[in-house]
């Protein structure tokens, strides 16, 4: 009961909730005992707290009994991310130097989250300071792929993704400044929704590089994304970045019909020195979309040639400007990696900036003429399957190539333009997931969850998830 309780999504648990078939004490001991069970071989959690939990729990059981039944987050045990901050405890960025870093205020999002009546079970693992894909981290250890402990989770949200598909949270929120959402969902076989820059506040959130940085759901089904989006989404003055832009019913409006939509393809880029196994994965969804009555075009966005270089002279850049007086202080307690490249973004210059935001401005009117031509645009999220922990390359139909040049090809452009992206599970070869990224018009999410919505009614992973009863480290 236990294990079926914690693999449930919000959607099924907020009914037995709110028509008190269920506890959340329950519910929130189911989830904690996979915490317990898995945690230490997949170290998705940097702190669990389960006191805590508990206490919130009971406190929700208590509202709902009286008829105080908040809504649909009502009693639901989520964990999140290590980089947003919760009033008075500890936010450590996955990082030695902000590791007794105590945060002075809620982030909007937890804030709203607490509003809601959400109980949170603790704090989890994440690329140091956000900066890489691979939640390999030097300080915390590294978290693990539920479905091969040997493949990294992907990156910066690997211990959302992680805890997410190993059902040791019911949910969770994610970052995304390069793919860092995304990333990790494609990796772990779960849900992972960018939405359009501005839609969810960054107020309470460490940044990685400004006019990047996203925070986003990462979730079980398209359903609970949705909800999620509509429950957070809204303007923030505290948030220079938010827009006050109308939201919407997301999960209400959701919509699997998809005759006479048209879904665009950029051959060039998005289907370029792609794994063969990848490929075939999208490229059958694809075909069953059709089969569904969408319609498959062909679009061009020549700007994409040059979007590897904006989104790493305006990560790197960034990303430095915010760690600088630390890289300079204390160079030695950043982790190797992620010192390499903050001292790669001290080397670039205000040309290669410009430059840089020239090109963005370029890929801005380049995708808004091809969202005049097509719905949505289908990509796979990553050319590859998760590779080994530790490896700094991945195998593409038998080249060996960086990992760091291949990771962030696909969902780069989403944060260069902020546009709304999803990655959803299209299939499992050789045990591991592979992720189909939707990218929507700017403001238009529920574009993108249509669409991932009708992807998900074809069960196209066939009921397949890791394999939690097996879990070892080989």
């Amino acid at each position: 009961m236990t294990q079926e309780l914690a693999a449930k999504s919000i959607g099924e648990l907020s009914l037995l909730l709110r028509n008190k078939h269920l506890s959340p004490v329950e519910l929130t001991d189911a989830v904690l005992a996979n915490v317990e069970a898995y945690n230490g071989e997949i170290n998705a959690y940097i702190s669990v707290e389960a006191d805590k939990a508990r206490t919130m729990a009971t406190v929700a059981e208590q509202e709902i009994q009286s008829g105080n039944y908040r809504g649909a987050l009502h009693g639901i045990p989520m964990a999140l991310k290590d980089i947003l901050y919760f009033k008075d405890e500890k936010a450590t960025m996955g990082s030695k130097i902000h590791e007794d870093f105590i945060a002075g205020f809620d982030a909007t999002v937890v804030a709203k989250l607490k509003a809601a009546g959400t109980v949170f079970t603790g704090k989890l693992n994440m690329h140091e300071y956000a900066w890489g894909a691979t939640t390999t981290n030097p300080h915390y250890g590294a978290c693990r792929n539920p479905w091969d402990l040997k493949k990294i989770p992907g990156g910066s949200s690997g211990g959302s993704g992680a805890a997410v598909a190993a059902n040791m949270t019911i949910a969770s929120l994610g970052t995304d400044t390069g793919g860092s959402i995304r990333i990790p969902a494609a990796s772990c076989g779960i849900i992972g929704l960018k939405p359009t820059h501005g839609r969810i506040s960054k107020f309470g959130c460490f940044p990685l590089s400004w006019s990047l940085d996203h925070i986003g759901p990462m979730t079980k089904t398209v359903f609970d994304a949705a909800l999620l989006l509509e429950m957070l989404a809204g303007y923030d003055p505290k948030d220079p970045t938010s827009l006050n832009r109308p939201t919407k019913n997301y999960s209400h409006e959701l919509n699997e019909d998809v005759k006479g939509l048209v879904i665009g393809i950029e051959e060039s880029y998005f289907f370029h020195n792609v794994d063969h196994r990848v490929n075939e994965a999208v490229r059958h969804a694809l075909q069953q979309l059709e089969k569904l009555g969408a319609r498959i075009e062909p679009v061009r966005i020549p700007s994409l040639a040059q979007a590897e270089f904006a989104e790493l002279v305006t990560i790197t850049t960034e990303a430095s400007a915010i760690h600088h007086d630390n890289l300079v202080k204390q160079p030695e307690k950043f982790g190797d990696d992620v010192r390499f490249l903050l001292e790669i973004g001290e080397l670039m210059s205000g040309v290669d900036y410009v430059q840089a935001q020239q090109i963005r401005r370029k890929l801005d009117l380049d995708f808004a003429a091809a969202f005049e031509e097509v719905d949505v645009l289908v990509t796979p999220t990553l050319p590859f399957l998760a590779p080994e922990i530790g490896s700094s390359t991945v195998d593409i139909n038998g080249q060996s190539l960086s990992f760091l040049d291949e990771v962030i090809r696909f969902t780069g452009p989403g944060n260069l333009t902020g546009l709304p992206a999803l990655s959803i599970p299209c299939g499992v070869h050789d045990g591991l997931p592979v992720g189909l990224q939707i990218i929507g018009p700017a403001f238009q999410e529920e574009k993108v969850l249509n669409l991932a919505f009708a992807l998900e009614k074809l069960d196209l992973m066939q009921g397949k998830k890791p394999n939690l009863s097996h879990l070892t480290v080989n």
